[in-house]
């Protein structure tokens, strides 16, 4: 059979989870997040990823319970991000970031030279 000419990369999700195996953050929240914070209301974030409110709400709410911090305040009549919710999002972008590029090298190193 002869070889298409083909380029592939590695891709990888990360979360973080608890003992229990239950997700306690992930990319998924830290899209929520991005979007409470860029738009200033959960209902506009909610609105904005095609979720419903609810789904919104219980995926922050489940998250602080685990985590034993608040990520999300009232501002008015909108939302916005505690210090603690930023700075788990830039330690988290940092861990993704950091992954990501492994993931390519470690790929580079062991796996792409038999693809091509």
């Amino acid at each position: 059979m002869a070889k298409a000419n083909k380029t592939f990369a590695v891709r990888s999700k990360i979360w973080i989870e608890d003992m229990e195996g239950n997700v306690v953050f992930g990319l998924g929240r830290y899209r929520i997040l991005e979007m409470i914070r860029r738009l200033g209301s959960m209902h506009a974030a909610a609105n904005e990823l095609k979720m419903s409110y609810r789904a919104v709400w219980m995926r922050i709410r489940t998250s602080e319970k685990r985590i034993g911090e608040i990520l999300v305040i009232r501002r008015g009549k909108g939302s916005g991000l505690t210090l603690f919710a930023e700075n788990l999002m830039k330690q988290f972008k940092r861990l993704h970031t950091v992954i990501a590029a492994e993931s390519d090298d470690v790929y580079r190193s062991l796996i792409s030279d038999h693809l091509t």
